[in-house]
């Protein structure tokens, strides 16, 4: 574990960790490979299909793309 502050924190993945969307869901999933299903779906619509504010209304890949052209 490094310092608080440090950029060797994975920061991205204790974001995603503290997502709520699978708590008090457990049970809902037979197998592994169902719950690996779901939560590849779900980075899936954060990454590409989430709408945000902040980006002006895009999704992160549409601001990209417009950031980069």
């Amino acid at each position: 574990m490094s310092r608080k502050g440090n950029s060797l924190d994975d920061g991205l993945m204790e974001g995603y960790s503290n997502e709520k969307c699978f708590y008090g869901f457990e049970k809902q999933f037979k197998n592994l490979n169902e719950l690996e299903d779901a939560i590849r779906n779900y980075i899936e619509y954060y990454n590409q299909k989430r709408i945000k504010i902040k980006l002006k209304g895009l999704t992160p890949i549409e601001y990209r793309k417009l950031v980069l052209s």
